[in-house]
């Protein structure tokens, strides 16, 4: 795992990929608890018998529950430990190139996107791309940004 204690640090590594997490698998209990959580219970996703005979042979997990991992994800390759406090931002751009059926394994690849100055300290952009194992197009792809507080 990377560690970020500087904002030197995170500087020097803008541009780069920082790493890869492992891959994890992708359950119909995990679909399942997020469509309680969201309130989106599309039958794509929770009803495994009728989304067998649908598009895509089987449920897809929600394309939010694929970039909610992002946070997750991340903390496996690295860590923020500057002084002051980390907010998230935002996303400036997300897209699903493909759909993630469950039972499939993914994993994130991370890099550090732009670095640069705010009045409070720095705002950080982190690329990430969701993807998924055996096929050739990611689950998702993100830009998150984070704003790095002075501390």
């Amino acid at each position: 795992m990377r560690v970020f204690s500087t904002f030197e640090e995170i500087e020097a590594a803008a541009g780069e990929e920082i790493g890869t997490t492992d891959w994890v698998e992708i359950t119909q209990e995990r679909v399942d608890q997020f469509a309680d959580a969201t309130g989106d219970h599309q039958w794509i996703h929770v009803d495994v018998e009728r989304a067998e005979r649908g598009p895509f042979g089987g449920t897809i997990a929600h394309g939010y529950l694929t970039l909610s991992l992002v946070p997750w994800l991340g903390s496996q390759v690295f860590e923020l430990d500057t002084p002051g406090a980390k907010l998230n931002y935002g996303v400036n751009k997300v897209r699903f190139p493909h759909p993630l059926r469950v039972g499939s394994k993914v994993r994130a690849k991370v890099a550090v996107g732009e670095v640069t100055d705010i009045p409070a300290g720095k705002q950080l952009t982190l690329k990430y791309v969701i993807e998924i194992d055996g096929q050739d197009k990611p689950a998702c792809v993100a830009e998150t940004v984070v704003l790095l507080l002075a501390g």
